[in-house]
């Protein structure tokens, strides 16, 4: 599969000190494209920089925390003030909180909704402008949302989690109504079980128990596995819009 249209571009990747956002990151590099780390891991996005430096890709380091808007203007200004313009965001930061809603974790709901539906608006409204400017110049300009099976799929104890990406699955299409016409591509991607540092994020050992044996059972993806995705959609001619793409272990129905 060619990658070839990727050489050149500018990116933005949030949630990229781990998981599905570092994977995203590494392999965009990997194809030439200069990349922006956001995420709040200073030390590990400073590696990370490290090692694509190293196999010859180009990237920079911006510690940020996508719930805190002084910090998203912050590294707005550094990803201009060092790159320009951006041409591909791609929404990976996100947090999964499982626990009955009768528990009454309000501290937890609160922060995957900061994280995982405002904290992806604030990086939409900093780098759509952006977006809209490349594409009105003549390239290509994309918006990559991450959100989950679960905006689809009720499953018991993760019904805050999935309302949030519910909520960022619907906000991809509307937004595809907003932006589309002015040829800005929105793709919604929504894993099913993947191997990343959400499952660690769960402190219901039940829970975290249960998710441990889907993976033994299921063959889970890996973040690889969305990087390659994320590659493929936004590589297309600029005319084609990838706009939603449900992505499953084979053995999950």
């Amino acid at each position: 599969m060619s990658y070839d249209a990727l050489t050149g571009r500018t990116a933005v990747v949030t949630g990229a000190a781990s998981g599905m956002g570092e994977a995203t990151a590494r392999l965009l590099a990997s194809h030439g494209v200069r990349v922006a780390l956001l995420a709040r891991r200073a030390e590990r996005l400073t590696e990370l920089v490290a090692t694509i430096e190293a196999d010859g890709g180009q990237a920079l380091a911006v510690a940020t925390d996508v719930t805190d808007p002084a910090s998203v203007d912050a590294a707005t200004e550094r990803v201009h003030a060092a790159y320009g313009r951006v041409d591909l965001v791609v929404n990976a930061a996100g947090v999964m909180l499982p626990n009955p809603v009768t528990d009454g974790r309000t501290d937890e709901w609160q922060r995957m909704l900061d994280t995982n539906v405002a904290g992806a608006l604030r990086i939409i409204r900093a780098f759509t402008p952006d977006l809209i400017a490349v594409a009105e110049a003549g390239g290509t300009a994309d918006l990559v949302n991450i959100s989950s099976i679960g905006a689809h799929i009720p499953f018991p104890n993760y019904a805050v989690y999935g309302a949030t990406k519910a909520a960022l699955t619907y906000l991809s299409q509307s937004l595809r109504t907003e932006l589309g016409p002015r040829d800005v591509r929105v793709t919604n991607i929504e894993p099913g079980l993947t191997d990343t540092e959400l499952a660690g994020h769960v402190d219901n050992a039940e829970l975290a128990g249960q998710l441990d044996g889907m993976f033994d059972a299921l063959t889970g993806l890996s973040a690889d596995d969305i990087a390659d995705l994320i590659a493929f959609t936004t590589s297309r001619a600029r005319h084609v819009n990838l706009r939603q793409a449900i992505v499953l272990p084979t053995r999950q129905a």
